[in-house]
């Protein structure tokens, strides 16, 4: 006898992996055992007054038949919801990231739904549950936020959706978006805002400082009607006599200069504030004032330095500039030695030969760490325009401002003033030196960086 070609051939192996799908996608819901357990109380009951016999005895095949009624409703449609996970291709380190979750009712009742998603471990969270009703035919998207604190590769789990019907004994688990890597990169949502603002001529709103410009040090423009706000001291009064309103010379400043981010990789770099790492605070800011700098005209560059010089970015203001920056700064790590910045120096001095701004984000806690590394900055500051930016201990300064009411607490506040003080000494030394210095609180370190480097601008330093 001939087989029949058309004819589909099922395998037991086949058909036990279908009888193991259902089984793993099928949910009893408290509703179900809650009618058991009543059915139970029934008939035993029952067993004892023979009034109620007739209700246990019925009630045991109508509670079947709503079971099986119920499976059949969930499963007749083998698609009845559909759902994804929407993120954007890379999230931002440091900042909240709307995660989107879309939702589709295909069957034809009013789905009752538990959405759960599976979040990267980096998040430790187990509190993305929503529990909505989704009508039929109807599209729905749930919107939530994440916070990373690290850059690197996070991986997302399964969007698990389980879906009930009108019966309620039973619902069916869906799975979507499994397995999703999304990498975190230094935070871009914050190097947007400052792109917008600085765009727009509101920089002023994020906390950056206007900051007079002096004509003498910067290049001739245009002369332009006189507007609230300008410098009278730029008034052009032979134009102004031409037209017979007030006209001002306009200057601009000077363009193509460099700029280069300088990151301490070291151990000092790895203390956390708000769930940030220095490291981390460093690198998001050197991405804002990387931008900041290309939108003014200037190059931009990058080098990471630690025991070694990790990686030098040359300045430059091309296209993709932005976005080798960025793919830089994804990868770096702190370590746990102390930095070498007699390497930095000599690498410095070797590969970048035109004067440029430096900004050497590092940390200092004592007066003693950056005796030991004054000489190379001094010997940085010779050749180029130096700031070194370090950091207020938050921490520090919140038990500061605690009333003392132990005699220990009292000896603790004026160990925590010594170390306050200290860092006010170093902004003193490195001021006796010629070194410009930044002593900022983590949060506000971009802003901080932004206004120092307007403010050096508009000076004519660079």
């Amino acid at each position: 006898m001939e087989e029949n070609p058309n004819t589909k051939v099922i395998s037991p192996a086949s058909q036990s992996g279908r009888a193991g799908l259902f089984f793993k996608s099928i949910y009893f819901t408290s509703l179900l055992y809650y009618a058991v357990a009543a059915e139970t109380i029934l008939l035993v009951f029952g067993f004892f007054f023979p009034i109620i016999a007739p209700f246990a005895i019925y009630g045991l095949p109508i509670l079947g038949a709503l079971l099986l009624a119920d499976i059949v409703i969930l499963y007749s449609n083998k698609n009845g919801i559909f759902g994804r996970r929407s993120t954007m291709d890379k999230l931002s380190n440091g900042d909240d990231n709307l995660i989107q979750i879309v939702l589709e009712n295909r069957y034809l009742f009013p789905a009752r739904l538990t959405v759960i998603d599976e979040l990267p471990f980096q998040f430790q969270a187990r509190d993305t549950e929503f529990k909505l009703t989704v009508d039929s035919g109807i599209n729905k998207i749930l919107e939530y936020n994440v916070h990373p604190f690290k850059r690197g590769e996070y991986s997302f789990g399964a969007v698990n959706i389980y879906v009930k019907s009108p019966i309620g004994f039973v619902q069916k688990r869906y799975r979507f978006s499994q397995d999703m890597m999304v990498p975190v990169y230094p935070s871009f949502l914050q190097m947007r805002k400052y792109e917008l603002l600085a765009i727009s001529n509101r920089l002023t709103e994020a906390g950056i400082k206007k900051i007079r410009k002096t004509a003498s040090n910067a290049e001739f423009d245009q002369i332009k009607e006189y507007t609230s706000g300008d410098d009278y001291r730029s008034i052009n009064w032979k134009a102004t006599a031409r037209k017979n309103k007030l006209m001002i010379n306009q200057y601009q400043d000077e363009k193509s200069q460099q700029v280069y981010s300088i990151i301490d990789m070291g151990r000092v770099m790895k203390m956390p504030f708000e769930g940030l790492s220095l490291l981390d605070y460093a690198v998001n800011a050197s991405l804002a004032i990387s931008n900041i700098a290309m939108l003014k005209q200037d190059k931009a560059g990058i080098v990471c330095f630690s025991n070694k010089v990790h990686s030098i970015l040359a300045a430059e203001r091309r296209g993709k500039q932005l976005q080798k920056i960025a793919s830089l700064l994804y990868n770096q790590k702190t370590g746990y030695l102390e930095s070498d910045f007699e390497k930095l120096f000599v690498n410095i001095k070797a590969k970048i030969n035109q004067r440029s701004l430096l900004l050497i984000y590092t940390n200092f806690e004592s007066l003693s760490a950056l005796q030991r590394q004054l000489k190379y900055l001094r010997r940085l500051a010779k050749d180029h325009l130096l700031t070194v930016i370090f950091f207020e201990n938050t921490e520090l300064r919140t038990f500061l401002d605690k009333p003392a009411v132990t005699t220990e607490d009292v000896y603790n506040k004026a160990i925590a003033e010594k170390f306050s003080y200290e860092k006010k000494l170093i902004v003193k030394e490195l001021e006796k030196y010629g070194i410009h210095s930044i002593l900022t609180a983590p949060k506000k370190l971009s802003v901080n960086t932004i206004n120092k480097y307007l403010e050096l601008k508009a000076r004519g330093l660079i």
